[in-house]
């Protein structure tokens, strides 16, 4: 079962998802992303992607918007993906960022594996053996 604050952040990373190109090198948008800080407050990102390594994902850029905003405590994390499903694990580097900000607290971070059942995951889950703890 989907709750509250999963429905606001799918709201949320709906809102900002709109893929488009900017140029022959950069598209974004396709993938969007919702944060949710250990506040409560939700945080959006879209993906950038360029013919280069300059790119970002979308989950990485809603964890700098909450950093931006003064916040570090990641609670929760739930994507959107080019085909509009909604859920994954986040990519290594994704994973690697909130790993290093979270440290000492995987289990704290819950990531929207499946929308349509409601299934979650924690980033202790999907890092488990990581090389921080």
């Amino acid at each position: 079962m989907i709750d509250q604050k999963w429905q606001e952040m799918y709201e949320a990373a709906k809102a900002v998802r709109n893929p488009r190109k900017l140029s022959d090198y950069v598209t974004c948008g396709e993938v969007s992303a919702a944060v949710m800080s250990a506040s409560g407050r939700i945080y959006t990102g879209i993906c950038i992607d360029t013919c280069s390594t300059l790119g970002i994902c979308a989950e990485r850029n809603a964890i700098f918007n909450m950093l931006t905003n003064g916040e570090q405590q990641i609670a929760r994390v739930l994507c959107i993906l080019p085909d509009g499903k909604v859920g994954g694990a986040p990519c290594g580097a994704c994973r690697e960022l909130m790993v290093q900000i979270m440290a000492g607290h995987l289990n704290d971070v819950e990531i929207m594996a499946d929308y349509e059942t409601g299934r979650t995951v924690r980033l202790g889950d999907v890092t488990p053996e990581w090389w921080i703890k």
